[in-house]
């Protein structure tokens, strides 16, 4: 992963929890940067690169990434008391994802994907946990007339609960709710393509990308060698043991928009009291 100094914050995205915002940097690009001092902490930025190295070895589109050296002096430039206080709190390496102009959300009434592609997105995200690429934020983005996968800071659920590690190993992934479960994805076959290529090379290169500023301390690993080859052994048990956790495809949520004012409670509504 490239490594680039940011010059300018330009403007904040709101859309997210971890306030990200779109930085310049002094390669000339333009990223979109989220930070180490935010309130979800270092473990998004570690789930971000290892599921980013894992989709592009597996064929799936993602914006390319660099780590964002942060000098906290630009905080005082801004005007915005939140976003100081947030570059104050993340002086050194950041993660920049590859801003795309003109990307427009993916919208599955006005897109379409393959069997095939929808498959081996749903297949992906079940390797890695992601629980946030739902059609109410589906974290795909349309660029030039493809999808493109961003914003995987939810997935790697394990790593928030270590001592509980192995039941994640085998956790049936829910795909009810994805964005793509209407294009009937092709998840058995997707499974056959992809799950030989989760190899133990291939999650030791992704965990390669990971800052060492970025692996926090856990109890019961003594440095970040030990903590990297147990993201290496999570994912490699994932992906052998993919046959427990595949989902269902035909399993789909009913998206009816809930009625306004629907779960007001009986004291809100006329003659509720009574």
């Amino acid at each position: 992963m490239d490594q680039v100094t940011a010059i300018r914050y330009v403007t904040p995205l709101r859309e997210g929890g971890s306030l990200p915002g779109i930085m310049e940097a002094d390669d000339l690009g333009t990223y979109v940067v989220k930070f180490r001092g935010a309130g979800q902490g270092r473990k998004v930025l570690v789930a971000e690169v290892v599921s980013a190295h894992i989709a592009r070895a597996l064929g799936l589109p993602v914006p390319d990434l660099v780590s964002v050296e942060l000098d906290p002096v630009l905080a005082t430039s801004e005007p915005d008391p939140d976003i100081q206080d947030l570059l104050r709190a993340s002086g050194g390496l950041n993660l920049g994802m590859d801003y795309l102009p003109g990307a427009l959300d993916f919208n599955p009434t006005a897109f379409s994907v393959d069997a095939e592609f929808a498959g081996r997105v749903v297949w992906f995200d079940g390797l890695i946990g992601n629980v946030d690429r739902s059609w109410r934020n589906p974290n795909m983005l349309s660029w030039h007339g493809k999808p493109h996968l961003i914003d995987h800071g939810s997935a790697l659920t394990f790593h928030h609960n270590w001592p509980r590690r192995e039941t994640w190993v085998v956790k049936p992934y829910d795909a009810s709710d994805h964005v793509l479960i209407d294009f009937v994805p092709d998840v058995a076959a997707a499974d056959a393509a992809l799950a030989p290529l989760v190899t133990r090379e291939l999650l030791e290169a992704a965990l390669a990308e990971v800052p060492d500023a970025w692996l926090t301390e856990e109890p019961g690993f003594g440095d970040t060698a030990e903590l990297r080859a147990a993201y290496v052994e999570q994912l490699e048990a994932r992906a052998a043991a993919s046959t427990t956790w595949l989902p269902d495809p035909t399993i789909r949520k009913d998206r009816t928009p809930t009625k306004a004012g629907a779960n007001r409670p009986s004291w809100l509504t006329k003659g509720g009291g009574k």
